[in-house]
């Protein structure tokens, strides 16, 4: 830490503020800021918590990460946020920001914004109730600009607490956090970069990944398609093997409407035309999630759904996952699970005849429809299967 000043001058002339960056809030009431601090204080308060397990709400992690700022001396703390909503914008201001905003959330006023009107068309003066009539002009500025940045940068929730006047009467953000769409991202290669990098998207502060949804993250960086993993319940008797972003909301979506939430054992997808080997891997790593644990007496479903590709190969991404099976063919007997297989596209029927053909051939049971049934009958089908008697499943 005493050779960032090396490369830092300031961090060793003026007074600093130092607290976690981990993605969660109510720092201050857990101990966690160094406020009007010097670098050695801000390296004891470092080493002092580093690695140090906290609870945040019902969370509970590890920080790991933190970050050393100029401490800006001022008198007043505003809150401000910005969020995209289904129908509108809403920007939300409070003249009582900073670590009590939420016990004052009665001060916080509120506007929407229809997302095709131009922010200086709106008066914004309502926001500012309580502010004093000399900062009303700047702050006004101050929040149609980051309005204007919020949308040109497909940003989904902006949030300053606090911001305050410096020194200058300028706006300061003393500690903020951007949300943005990732679906965006293709719009903004350059404008999202951070340092030259290409910005990251971190997990949630307390998540652990689990070996498995580790290694398909490394084998997504790595290939031209798209391959995700997240791990529900690793008990759970209902696992999908998804073709496609789309549908696999729609699946999990489903099931859990269905009332079955509860024993959906994943959320992911596969797409992207991905190569057999990197489905085969794909399709290893979720069939013995699937079959971990089993109880025969208690039967499980696979679902390996999709819509109707329009570029995918299906018979080639099959042919992967038809080899997986064969590896795990014991297993999913021992795990008394059925196979249910809804596709559409390219070569969709030499994959769906070949699915059939190789479980058959592997004695696990399997029912394949194509794009003539709706893709989520089959959620139906397997919910059916899991409620059966163990004695009419063998």
């Amino acid at each position: 830490l005493l050779k960032l000043k090396d490369d830092h001058l300031w961090l060793a002339h003026e007074r600093l503020v130092v607290k976690p960056d981990m993605l969660f809030g109510k720092r201050g009431k857990n101990n966690l800021v160094l406020l009007d601090g010097t670098l050695p204080s801000a390296i004891s308060f470092i080493q002092e918590r580093m690695h140090q397990e906290v609870a945040i709400g019902n969370t509970l992690g590890e920080v790991t990460h933190f970050i050393i700022e100029p401490y800006v001396p001022h008198k007043e703390e505003y809150y401000l946020s910005i969020i995209c909503k289904r129908d509108e914008n809403t920007i939300s201001f409070s003249p009582c920001g900073g670590i009590e905003v939420e016990e004052n959330w009665d001060k916080v006023r509120h506007l929407g914004i229809g997302v095709d009107t131009n922010i200086d068309d709106l008066d914004v003066s309502p926001l500012l109730v309580g502010v004093s009539h000399e900062h009303v002009p700047v702050l006004s500025t101050f929040i149609r600009a980051c309005y204007r940045v919020f949308v040109e940068l497909d940003i989904h929730l902006l949030e300053m607490n606090p911001f305050t006047l410096d020194q200058s009467g300028q706006p300061f953000p003393l500690d903020m956090r951007c949300e943005l769409d990732d679906c965006a991202s293709f719009l903004h290669v350059e404008d999202w970069k951070v340092n030259g990098h290409d910005v990251e998207f971190p997990y949630p502060f307390g998540s652990k990944l689990h070996p498995e949804e580790r290694l398909i993250h490394e084998l997504d960086e790595k290939t031209g398609a798209s391959l995700k993993l997240t791990i529900l319940n690793p008990k759970g008797r209902i696992w999908a093997m998804v073709a496609g972003g789309g549908a696999s909301v729609i699946y999990a979506d489903t099931v859990a409407d269905l009332g079955y939430g509860h024993e959906l054992g994943n959320y992911g997808e596969y797409s992207g035309d991905p190569t057999q080997d990197d489905t085969f891997k794909y399709a290893c790593t979720l069939l013995g999630l699937a079959t971990k644990e089993a109880d025969h007496a208690k039967p499980r479903a696979l679902l390996v759904g999709g819509g109707i590709a329009n570029f995918t190969d299906v018979a080639a991404t099959f042919n992967g996952i038809i080899r997986a099976l064969k590896v795990y063919a014991g297993a999913l007997q021992e795990a008394n699970m059925k196979i249910f297989v809804r596709r559409g596209g390219p070569s969709y029927q030499a994959g769906l005849k070949n699915m059939r053909d190789a479980c058959r051939d592997l004695e696990v049971p399997v029912a394949v429809y194509g794009p003539e049934t709706s893709m989520t009958g089959i959620v139906q089908e397997a919910i059916a299967w899991i409620e059966k008697a163990p004695s009419t499943c063998a």
